[in-house]
């Protein structure tokens, strides 16, 4: 079942958060990781800054959190993570299309450059990578991401982005 986060959910989103993350260990930048690589104060700035994050829900626990936030005319998806032990089972594209029927205009995501299965995973769901020189645009309009992860990033669009452009 996938429903809607709330204030109760906050401890299992940082946790799922954290353990999907260890897979960018040593692929990411080491400049950019951090341990733990999101802390329960950022998590709180997210969703202070409009992130809502949706979870998969099986046998009373949280097995996948992703988030959608609308910023100005395009909807971001964000922080999409699914337990270690929960991978392989359908669970982010299962999230991903719940959350695609949420979104009002275009949807973008950003994820790191080095993280090829991430990659592979939004390009096998419609999304394709934007150019380096639109992507640095996009990160500076709707993303507030320091220089450092704008030069390791990528992003992914929608076909309702390209009908935009």
């Amino acid at each position: 079942m996938i429903r809607r986060c709330d204030d109760r959910d906050f401890e299992q989103i940082c946790t799922i958060i954290n353990d999907g993350a260890q897979a960018y260990r040593g692929i990411i930048p080491e400049d950019r990781w951090s341990e733990p690589y999101m802390s329960r104060e950022k998590l709180q700035h997210e969703i202070d800054e409009g992130v809502a994050f949706w979870g998969f829900e099986e046998t009373g626990s949280i097995a996948g959190v992703m988030g959608l936030q609308l910023v100005q005319d395009v909807t971001l998806i964000r922080h999409a993570y699914v337990r270690t032990s929960s991978q392989k089972q359908g669970i982010g594209a299962q999230l991903l299309f719940h959350l695609r029927d949420r979104a009002i205009g275009p949807v973008l995501i950003g994820t790191w450059a080095a993280a090829s299965w991430a990659i592979r995973f939004y390009e096998r769901h419609g999304f394709h990578i934007v150019d380096n020189q639109e992507k640095d645009r996009l990160l500076k309009k709707y993303w507030s991401v320091p220089e450092r992860q704008i030069e390791t990033s990528v992003v992914l669009a929608d076909k309702r982005w390209r009908a935009m452009k």
